[in-house]
């Protein structure tokens, strides 16, 4: 078992271990310690990690949920609450999730408000949620179509991360997470984890054109944790910095104004991690019409997520996105704090209107 940011001098930089199911039952419920219940909720598409895991965990009740964007709500986070009063929980209970980023966001929320805030734990079970959703404290739902407009600051108590359960999904799945790896190692390339992660991605495109994903990636899995590891330490570095992200955690929100922009007007049909490389590609656009980066650098990176399998094109005009953006929860006024790649390796935070960026991104 691997234990990768441990620092629990800093309030938001939980635990994040790496190990094999065999171990997650165990661990989980060694840090529950002792409680009134463990309550276990899922996304009814990882029952079988559940079942790996429940003769040794011995939970008090398992929910299961059919969660997608579109059950991120109140309304959802409502029924979790509902559940755990109606099945004896009470405040010294021990709340787990395991899924992807959205149910790591919901469920937690949910934990975080239900009798004021109940001890709640992760199993992502998706690249998206190992890399990024699962830690750094923050945990919330969405508010008609506006993304994470209500939600709190407050850390879980463990993430764990099984290699395993990556072997399951879809290439489409993996891909869609390996845009927030990007997005670290843009931000922060001080592992040079931007080039490994290139290579680890374009080596998964051709194992996927010869049908061989799930072979690569259990293979491969060594590889692929070490990435997510040093993503996950740029990650868990910043907002041990700025845990409430007062300042310079926003640059995290690399690519999420056109990306939350993309999946409102998309109505949720577009992937929050297609999104995100969709808006990681129009901010270095941006970033060159304003001088911030130099003249190609949104091609070369382009045409390095395109080699990688990644969406980069947005299908709507930018535009039409403008007043989606205008809702963005970063801005001041009406001000946006976009987030503008200069380099890999170095972003900056610059201050915009919507209408401003889309004229400069249509010039």
């Amino acid at each position: 078992m691997s234990e990768d940011c441990l620092n629990l001098t800093e309030p938001f930089l939980h635990p994040v271990l790496r190990g094999s199911l065999r171990d997650a039952g165990e661990l989980l419920r060694k840090v529950a310690g002792p409680c009134s219940g463990i309550y276990v909720v899922h996304d009814s598409n990882v029952l079988w990690v559940v079942r790996e895991i429940e003769a040794v965990l011995e939970p008090s009740a398992v929910l299961s949920l059919d969660i997608s964007e579109k059950t991120k709500t109140l309304g959802t986070a409502e029924r979790v609450c509902r559940w755990l009063l109606e099945n004896g929980a009470d405040r010294n209970s021990f709340v787990v999730a395991v899924g992807g980023g959205v149910t790591t966001d919901l469920v937690g929320f949910a934990a975080s408000v239900f009798m004021r805030g109940v001890r709640f734990a992760f199993l992502p079970t998706t690249l998206l949620a190992q890399v990024d959703a699962s830690i750094g404290g923050k945990t919330g739902v969405d508010l008609d179509s506006l993304k994470n407009m209500i939600g709190v600051f407050r850390p879980c108590e463990l993430t764990f991360i099984c290699p395993e359960v990556l072997e399951t999904l879809e290439y489409s799945e993996i891909t869609g997470g390996a845009s927030e790896l990007f997005k670290s190692f843009i931000i922060d390339n001080g592992s040079g984890g931007y080039s490994k992660a290139l290579d680890f991605f374009r080596r998964l495109r051709e194992a996927a054109s010869s049908g061989s994903v799930k072979s690569f990636l259990k293979d491969n899995s060594d590889s692929l944790q070490g990435i997510i590891s040093s993503a996950a330490s740029v990650k868990a570095a910043i907002v041990g910095r700025d845990p409430y992200e007062s300042g310079e955690r926003r640059v995290l929100n690399l690519g999420h104004t056109f990306a939350h922009a993309i999946e409102k007007v998309s109505s949720s049909e577009i992937p929050h991690g297609e999104a995100v490389a969709m808006g990681i590609i129009l901010a270095a656009r941006l970033s060159e019409r304003l001088g911030l980066a130099d003249a190609g650098f949104a091609s070369v990176l382009e045409d390095d997520f395109r080699s990688c399998g990644l969406m980069t094109v947005c299908p709507f005009s930018v535009t039409s996105l403008v007043d989606a953006m205008s809702s963005d929860k970063k801005s001041s006024g009406d001000q946006i704090s976009f987030i503008l790649p200069e380099r890999v390796g170095s972003v900056v935070i610059h201050p915009l209107t919507a209408g401003r960026a889309a004229a400069l991104l249509t010039d």
